[in-house]
């Protein structure tokens, strides 16, 4: 089984590009370790992610720099050659689902130049008596 979960910070806004129909962000998520070092501090691992189609479409829209992500999806290894002849191992994560970790306020925080927040958040108000609206199921 190949499966790997993460939550960690973004260091990062995404890197987006489109190539053909398919849209590809590659980020990189901050991951606390949960021993102390030799100096009493917690170190961290900085994990390569890739994600392709519409999940690499709510990155963009949705993750930036410093936000709290959770990240699910595969170990995904590889290798090239490099521009000295020298082979390069990778190793970096395809993402198959991410999610907010932590609160909007926390999130909406992260962002570069947060817009302002309008009396309408798309939401809509439940009316009173919203407990007596039929249920269905």
């Amino acid at each position: 089984m190949n499966r790997v979960i993460l939550t960690g910070r973004l260091t990062k806004d995404p890197e987006i590009r489109a190539t053909g129909n398919t849209t590809i962000a590659k980020f990189t998520v901050a991951v606390q370790r949960n021993f102390k070092d030799k100096d009493g501090k917690y170190g961290a691992d900085f994990v390569l992610c890739t994600a392709f189609g519409k999940t690499a479409e709510i990155l963009e829209k949705c993750f930036h720099k410093g936000s709290l992500i959770g990240v699910a999806g595969r170990i995904n290894t590889g290798s090239y050659t490099d521009k000295d002849g020298k082979k390069v191992f990778t190793t970096d994560v395809a993402v198959e689902n991410v999610e907010f970790i932590g609160s909007k306020a926390d999130n909406e925080s992260a962002k570069p130049e947060a817009p302002a927040q309008n009396a309408s958040d798309g939401f809509m108000n439940i009316p009173e008596g919203a407990n007596d609206l039929p249920m269905f199921g």
